[in-house]
């Protein structure tokens, strides 16, 4: 079965065959929840492009906390909540309850955007 690329993104699968895993382990380990592989299962392909390669992924994560933080505002400034501290409390929670999804999501998206890497059919067959 041949994945799309947005479902080879969610499933954290790798972008040239789409059908490797990128990390070791789940995101439900807490002590390793990071582990990348070093190449795909499937095809061969080396996830870290370059040495620091997944450097740049930390801007990515960076996007996905600025949106957590806009969102939990704008929905504390819809329900007319005005405190300051349960506002900050309520944002350093999620973020810190999204680390493990951020950090696996934020590394996907730079690999298959900035990875340099075309999906390749043929290694599906």
């Amino acid at each position: 079965m041949e994945r799309s690329a947005i479902e080879a993104i969610v499933s954290c699968k790798c972008p040239r065959c789409r059908q490797g895993d990128m990390f070791a382990f789940n995101s439900l380990m807490p002590s390793k929840f990071s582990k990348v592989n070093e190449k795909c299962s499937h095809c061969g392909l080396r996830f870290e492009r370059e040495p620091g390669f997944f450097t740049g992924a930390m801007y990515v994560s960076y996007a996905f906390n600025v949106a957590i933080v806009v969102a939990v505002f704008v929905a504390l400034n819809i329900l007319q909540i005005d405190n300051l501290v349960l506002s900050i409390v309520l944002v350093m929670g999620i973020i810190i309850g999204l680390v493990p999804v951020f950090f696996r999501y934020s590394r996907v998206l730079f690999l298959h955007i900035f990875g340099n890497v075309k999906y390749e059919a043929a290694l599906n067959q």
